[in-house]
C-alpha cells in the first residue's frame, strides 16, 4: 500500500486532517476513521514538556517514526524548519522523513532566529527546490508541504506570503501553507493566487463546509487537541481544589473502550 499515493489523492477534495500529540490519540483518531493524520510540533513539545521548537530534530523524527508505524492511515509531519537552515539540509529532512514511514511533511520557511524570523525570500526558495529535488528522488510517492511563516512572526504582508507560494509552487512543492491566516477573503485570495492544494489551520469562525467554499483542500488542527486535551487536566484539577468535587469523572472516556481500542495492537 503506497500510504504517500492515498495521502496525495485526498487532496482531490476537501479533507480534514487532525494532529495528535502522541500515539495513543494517534490511535484514537484513526478509530474514530480520519483518511490521514498528521504530527504536529508544538502539540509534540507540549507533551514532552517543552515549548514549541523545543524538540530536537532527531527526537522528533523518532516520535515522527513512532506515529506512522502506531496507524495504517499515512502520517504527514510537522518538521518546522528541518536538519537546518541549508539547502542541503532541507534535501536531507526529506530524505529523514521517507525513512520514517511518513507519508509526507512539511517544511516552513521560519528561521528560529527571533531577530530575523523568515527566511530572505532566495534562501526560502533554494529550501523548497532543494527538498522538492530529494522528493523526486524517492521511490515511492510522499506529499511535501511548503510552509511560509509571515502571519505567525508579525509579518501580516499577504502579498509576500503570495509571493512566497507562488514561488514554492514553481519550484515543485505538492501543497501549500500559510499558517496564521484565518481571515476567509485572505484565504480565498490565496487560493485564487495558486493551482496547488492549499491547507489551512481550523478556526472556530468557519466550519469545514464554508472552509471548503474558499477552495481549500485539507484542513489542519496544528496543537489544538493536545491544547484541548491540557485544558480538560487543567478544568479537572480546579474542580478538585476549588470545589472538592470529582463531576469531570463524567466526561472521560471510558476505561474498557480504551483498553479495547489499544489492545488491538
Amino acid at each position: 500500500m503506497d500510504k504517500g499515493k492515498i495521502f496525495r489523492d485526498l487532496h482531490q477534495s476537501t479533507f480534514v486532517m487532525p494532529n495528535p500529540g502522541d500515539i495513543g490519540t494517534a490511535r484514537l483518531l484513526e478509530e474514530a476513521g480520519f483518511s490521514a493524520l498528521a504530527t504536529s510540533s508544538a502539540g509534540f513539545a507540549f507533551t514532552q514538556a517543552l515549548p514549541d521548537g523545543g524538540v530536537g530534530f532527531d527526537h522528533m523524527i523518532t516520535h515522527c517514526a513512532e506515529m506512522a508505524r502506531a496507524v495504517s492511515v499515512p502520517v504527514s509531519a510537522d518538521l518546522e524548519r528541518g536538519k537546518g537552515d541549508s539547502a542541503d539540509s532541507a534535501a536531507e529532512t526529506i530524505i529523514a522523513a521517507e525513512a520514517a514511514g511518513l507519508a509526507g511533511c512539511s517544511i516552513e520557511d521560519f528561521s528560529g532566529d527571533i531577530a530575523r524570523p523568515i527566511y530572505d525570500f532566495d534562501h526560502a526558495v533554494e529550501r523548497v527546490a532543494a527538498a522538492v529535488e530529494a522528493v523526486r528522488s524517492l521511490s515511492r510517492d510522499f506529499v511535501f508541504t511548503a510552509r511560509t511563516e509571515n502571519f505567525l512572526w508579525g509579518r501580516p504582508d499577504l502579498d509576500d506570503t503570495i509571493r512566497r507560494l507562488q514561488a514554492f509552487e514553481k519550484a515543485g512543492a505538492d501543497v501549500l501553507f500559510a499558517p496564521g491566516i484565518s481571515d476567509p477573503q485572505m484565504l480565498k485570495t490565496i487560493c485564487e493566487s495558486v493551482i496547488k492544494p492549499v491547507s489551512v489551520i481550523a478556526s472556530t469562525a468557519m466550519t469545514v463546509e464554508q472552509v471548503a467554499g474558499l477552495g481549500v483542500r485539507r484542513i489542519s488542527l496544528g496543537p489544538r487537541l493536545t491544547q484541548v486535551a491540557f485544558g480538560a487536566v487543567a478544568r479537572a484539577a480546579r474542580e478538585i481544589f476549588d470545589r472538592g468535587s470529582f463531576t469531570f469523572m463524567g466526561e472521560a472516556t471510558p476505561f474498557g473502550e480504551l483498553q479495547s481500542l489499544f489492545s488491538k495492537g
